[in-house]
């Protein structure tokens, strides 16, 4: 087994080049004397966010058929980025406190410290249990719809500590949203959180508060909360906490309780998003909440996951081009994914990495504003879970020998996270042929961010290329690179 070193060792600090002229002057960008940063993550090599290259434009008309070329285009804007991260949930929170204080401070630097880590500035948590908690847990006493006994106290032991270091480390500077899998059983019509069932329509007042107190006591706490999302996967009848709602159910709960309740109770500033569940379905949910007014007044944007059945096809990436398409005015937020099926032998399999760039790709290029990974820190079991539906995270953290085992997944999100920033706008950016997938930013600062991925066999040398220049370039099979210029 390959060993993978401390990552504060081996994220390489970069200094950037912000003098590019920005992209609201009307005047054709010019990449004449601008110099190329080339970070690498290889296959089969010791290359993990590494600084690798720095090359030069030079004079380049039209590409010849035979050459591989990337082609950007920084006039042609797009939406504007949110932000990346991942959830902390209960297992995450629970598994870093058995760590020692020293892991501890080397994971919490490793995802959102902006210089030696890779700077997530998103975080979601779960409202109420999930599978990724030890036990099962609600906020509020048994029959008590008034919500008098609310209280966050099993939050209080792991997961708001957690979250403050996430949030200290960051600068300050991270979106929290809330997800419920499951209200409390004796809200919901088969008297069970996990299992599916729906909530009683006589508990919709009752569960629209509810939001709002799980908002006031987080931040009485001193954890600002961004947004929540209504339901996590709303269509999955699942072994562990669950809740079925069909469109239209989620779309009358949002329009009827949850929206003007939030807005009585005082966090109508917070974010709303609706549907946070697969690509599959997203178009005719979107559609249904979309066209309805008073509904879509409500919604920031729709969230959605990569676990549709696609069948040895590809996984349904043009639904989010349709959502995009018929619905531009709305966000559309990845909020979960993960490599399922854990197995600690492939800790260290290529396709783990991949699977996150190649759907990170996709996905913004079809337009979505940001990612949210699951768990961020997971044990050496994949857990804990409390229905032993265990999976992969990014980073686990040994419980045993109080190690991080950092999976090339990390470096993989981070060849985006680290560089593209939040209100940065996404940019045309096409290449010649499929062995490379690129999407393109340009931040606000003026700076140029193109992500590249070779998913080949072969190594791939390439063009980069801009307006009649161009930067030559190479990419290691099975490898990513982040273009900074």
């Amino acid at each position: 087994m390959k060993k993978i070193c401390s990552v504060l060792s081996l994220i390489v600090l970069f200094s950037c080049n912000t003098n590019q002229e920005k992209n609201n002057t009307g005047k054709l960008f010019s990449a004449e004397g601008k110099k190329v940063l080339v970070y690498t993550t290889a296959d089969s090599s010791d290359l993990r966010l590494t600084l690798t290259d720095t090359v030069l434009f030079k004079d380049k008309a039209q590409p010849f058929e035979n050459e591989i070329s990337v082609f950007v285009d920084p006039n042609k804007t797009f939406q504007t980025y949110f932000g990346i991260g991942a959830a902390m949930t209960d297992a995450a929170a629970e598994t870093f406190y058995k760590l020692p204080k020293a892991k501890q401070d080397e994971l919490i630097t490793a995802y959102f410290d902006k210089t030696k880590g890779i700077g997530y500035t998103v975080a979601r948590t779960n409202i109420n249990s999930c599978d990724f908690s030890s036990d099962m847990y609600t906020y509020v006493q048994e029959n008590d719809s008034a919500l008098k006994t609310f209280n966050i106290d099993h939050d209080k032991k792991f997961k708001i500590p957690f979250i403050k270091e996430a949030m200290k480390a960051s600068g300050g500077k991270l979106n929290l949203f809330g997800s419920p899998w499951s209200p409390p059983a004796w809200m919901k019509e088969n008297n069970d959180m996990l299992h599916g069932g729906k909530l009683k329509t006589t508990m919709y007042a009752s569960w629209a508060n509810y939001f709002t107190k799980f908002i006031k006591a987080y931040e009485a706490e001193g954890v600002p909360v961004w947004g929540i999302t209504i339901q996590n996967e709303p269509m999955a009848t699942q072994r562990w906490e669950s809740c079925i709602y069909t469109a239209e159910e989620e779309r009358d709960f949002l329009k009827n309780n949850l929206g003007p309740t939030m807005e009585k109770e005082g966090p109508k500033d917070k974010k709303i998003i609706v549907w946070d569940h697969n690509r599959d379905m997203i178009y005719q949910r979107a559609s249904v909440y979309m066209n309805d007014p008073a509904a879509a007044k409500y919604i920031w944007g729709i969230g959605f996951h990569w676990y549709e059945d696609w069948s040895g096809g590809a996984p349904m990436y043009d639904n989010i081009r349709r959502v995009h398409e018929a619905y531009p005015d709305k966000n559309i937020f990845f909020t979960e994914g993960c490599a399922e099926s854990f197995d600690s032998s492939r800790y260290y399999a290529w396709a783990l990495g991949e699977e996150y760039a190649r759907s990170m790709i996709t996905d913004f290029n079809n337009g979505m504003v940001g990612f949210t990974d699951w768990n961020i820190l997971l044990d050496e079991k994949g857990g804990p879970n409390h229905v032993r539906n265990f999976c992969f995270a990014p980073v686990h953290g040994d419980t045993r020998t109080g190690q991080l085992i950092y999976t090339n997944a990390y470096y993989y999100i981070g060849h985006f996270s680290k560089f593209i920033q939040p209100g940065a706008k996404r940019i045309a950016a096409a290449a010649s042929r499929s062995q490379l997938l690129t999407t393109a930013f340009t931040n606000a600062d003026g700076q140029t961010v193109v992500v590249v991925m070779n998913q080949g066999k072969a190594k791939a040398n390439y063009f980069l290329w801009i307006n009649g220049k161009a930067a030559e370039l190479n990419l290691p099979a099975h490898a990513i690179s982040t273009l900074v210029f």
